[in-house]
């Protein structure tokens, strides 16, 4: 029989936020079964979601380990660490002193039995993403690295938290956290009165606030301690596994992580509840948290789960449940399955040919799969790679060159870099053996001695789009292509982990339609509503474009931009406006922005304006129809 679950705050009045009490269930069934692989919270800045987080620590059990019994532990994981102390990494301060191998463990072992909290995480670099969610997947951390082979338990609650407006996280990383939660502020007055009450009680006595809500606190505790050791029992019979994989098959989710996630939330909810076995009620609880942001099947889908979809894939699959439960008709040992037979004892059907489209035949009339809405109008495809020159150090990316934590090393420093370059280290200890007396045995070494990795890897960047939608743009075909020809390159972007601005340009004026941010699906949302016809001040376009770069580096310094115009170089907003546009491109050119002129002219005869204006930029040109990575292979570099 379900039992009663205590009821609890923690302190926050959980009405104050929309979606906060799913949220609170969701990281209740990661502390019931930590193999779920943790709870990704994505919300408006300002709703709690750190201290929901902060206060689910100190409802776990204790960790018992070989140093006794402790509390468990909530470990924050910075935006800028570096895999080494994630993961851990050689003792080099062993290794100097007494010559041993020794491995230094990381944050992920001293998250061990507690709560791994990253804020921003889909600010964090896409590979640390795939060690920490790899690790709460599978309970345990493999390292094989600088000669040492170490594997250790990483049993921990994984929770990220997101405000949607910096930037999303790619839709392969998004399937890999267990569960999703949107959460966002109440609009009632009175909810919001309660909030700041409880936060100025808070501050005014911490000790005296905690004491309220202490035995609420200790009831949480002890009933998630008691759906842990009864997790192991509950049942999950094979009615209620086929209707998982039928709800994960309605929804056409990727890959089987899906079904496993939730039928580990099923469980879980189950024992939570007190209950024996998985039902059916369990299932669409574990669906409502793991299937939302599995259907982001595209980086410009809207995230989030249609009720009414819901209850559909759940009746159907309280239908699929139900037909396979029932026994098949025995048959002899040894006799094939039997086959609907005509009079010729063939497969046909005696009434008539199989039609395929006949509703009343087994499988046929079906509905097809629904549809995602379409995007904007246009041949979308794989760019071809757009990258800025020479090496940077801006954030951790996939378009440009620079210089990085991670990718090959390509010399050593005296300066401590990104970890240990051991040939250079052991070059330099070599130089000064003489010097320190040694002419046999063990190698001297010395901390002088260690010398840093100068490694190259990948950076994103500012990516300005300047998008010519004046008249001579404005042909259906043309401006259908151009879209889509954006669109590909905003995915790519995406894909490239930059920032990106878009620009308009039509009538007298640039319009700066997407100041820069990381949600590169906002752009394609502007660009639905984007106005065409009138004339093409191109000047004002790479004058406004100026304007977002120098801007930005005050911001962002190591952030190199691109700006990619996408136009057919006829500017005719006013007069001399090509001879303007031309200045215009010099000063953006001048100002060290690396650039590249995709040219949307079409027709028998070519003006071959855009390439003029690519020339004044002193960057890069390609035509339309060689924006592909598909038509024309190769890199397209901006000059800089």
């Amino acid at each position: 029989m379900d039992q009663v679950r205590p009821d609890f705050s923690w302190g926050f009045p959980f009405s104050a936020v929309v979606g906060q009490d799913r949220l609170r269930l969701a990281l209740i069934l990661c502390a019931v079964h930590p193999g779920i692989g943790g709870v990704l919270v994505r919300g408006e800045k300002g709703t709690a979601k750190s201290t929901v987080v902060r206060a689910l620590t100190a409802l776990l059990p204790a960790v018992h380990d070989e140093n006794g019994t402790r509390p468990a532990r909530l470990i924050e994981l910075p935006v800028g660490a570096t895999e080494d102390r994630v993961v851990g990494s050689l003792d080099l301060e062993k290794v100097l002193r007494d010559g041993e191998r020794a491995f230094q463990p990381g944050l992920l072992s001293a998250a061990h039995q507690g709560v791994l909290y990253v804020d921003e995480v889909n600010l964090l670099h896409d590979h640390l993403v795939d060690v920490l969610l790899d690790a709460a997947a599978m309970g345990r951390v493999h390292i094989e690295r600088d000669g040492i082979s170490h594997s250790h338990a990483a049993r921990f609650v994984l929770v990220g938290t997101m405000n949607p407006e910096e930037g999303e996280l790619r839709p392969q990383l998004l399937d890999r956290f267990g569960l999703a939660v949107d959460v966002a502020a109440s609009r009632e007055v009175d909810v919001r009165m309660e909030v700041v009450r409880r936060r100025l009680d808070f501050e005014r006595d911490p000790a005296r606030f905690a004491e309220r809500y202490a035995e609420q606190d200790a009831a949480l505790a002890a009933a998630i301690l008691e759906a842990r050791d009864r997790l192991d029992s509950v049942e999950l019979d094979d009615i209620e596994l086929r209707r998982i994989a039928s709800l994960c098959a309605s929804f056409d989710v990727d890959g089987m992580r899906a079904d496993l996630v939730l039928a580990r939330t099923a469980t879980a909810h189950a024992a939570w509840r007190g209950a024996g076995a998985v039902t059916a009620e369990d299932v669409r609880v574990a669906a409502e948290l793991t299937l939302p942001h599995r259907r982001r099947r595209d980086p410009f889908d809207e995230p989030g789960l249609d009720e009414q979809q819901l209850d559909d894939a759940l009746r159907q699959a309280d239908e699929d449940a139900r037909s396979g439960a029932e026994e098949p008709p025995e048959q002899e040992p040894g006799t094939p399955p039997s086959t609907p037979t005509g009079p010729d004892g063939g497969g046909t059907d005696p009434e008539g040919p199989d039609d395929p489209d006949d509703p009343d035949r087994p499988g046929g009339g079906a509905p097809a799969p629904p549809e995602r809405p379409a995007g904007p109008t246009g041949t979308q495809f794989t760019t071809k790679l757009l990258e800025v020159p020479g090496v940077g150090e801006g954030a951790p990316g996939r378009r440009s060159r620079s210089r990085s934590s991670r990718g090959r090393a390509v010399r050593s420093t005296a300066e401590q870099g990104h970890g240990l370059h051991l040939v250079g280290t052991l070059f330099a200890a070599a130089e000064r053996q003489v010097a320190r007396g040694r002419s046999t045995g063990r190698m001297i070494l010395d901390s002088a001695d260690l010398r840093g990795a100068i490694r190259e890897g990948r950076e994103g960047n500012l990516v300005v789009f300047v998008v010519d939608a004046s008249g001579s743009m404005a042909a259906r075909d043309r401006l259908s292509a151009v879209t889509g020809a954006v669109v590909s390159l905003l995915r790519d972007a995406y894909q490239r982990r930059d920032k990106v601005a878009v620009i308009t340009v039509r009538g007298r004026a640039a319009e700066l339609v997407l100041p820069p941010t990381s949600s590169v699906d906002i752009a394609v949302r502007r660009l639905r509503g984007m106005k065409t016809g009138g004339k093409s001040p191109l000047a004002e376009g790479f004058l406004r474009a100026r304007e977002v770069v120098l801007r930005e580096r005050l911001r962002d310094p190591q952030r190199r931009a691109l700006v990619v115009a996408l136009t057919d170089g006829r500017a005719t907003g006013g007069k001399d406006a090509l001879h303007r546009a031309k200045v215009a491109a010099g000063l953006l050119a001048d100002s060290s922005v690396a650039s590249v002129v995709v040219d949307c002219e079409t027709g028998m005869v070519r003006l071959g304006l855009a390439a003029e204006l690519a020339r004044r930029l002193r960057g890069g040109y390609v035509r339309l129809g060689e924006l592909s990575a598909q038509q024309v292979a190769g890199v397209v570099r901006a000059a800089a």
